[in-house]
C-alpha cells in the first residue's frame, strides 16, 4: 500500500492531476499506520503482522 502511494504521489506530481496525488498522500498514511500497527504487535485485519 506504501509503495502504490508512492507511485500516485509520483504520477501526480509529473503530471499535475491533483486527485492522484490526494490518494497517494492517503494510501501512503494508510499503509504506514497499518505498517506501524503490525510491527508493535497488534493485530491488523486478523493477521499478526502486516506488510
Amino acid at each position: 500500500m506504501i509503495l502504490i502511494g508512492l507511485i500516485l504521489l509520483v504520477i501526480g506530481f509529473l503530471t499535475g492531476i491533483s486527485i492522484l496525488w490526494t490518494l497517494g498522500v492517503i494510501l501512503l498514511v494508510v499503509g504506514a499506520v497499518l505498517w506501524i500497527l503490525g510491527s508493535v504487535g497488534h493485530a491488523v485485519g486478523g493477521r499478526r503482522h502486516y506488510w
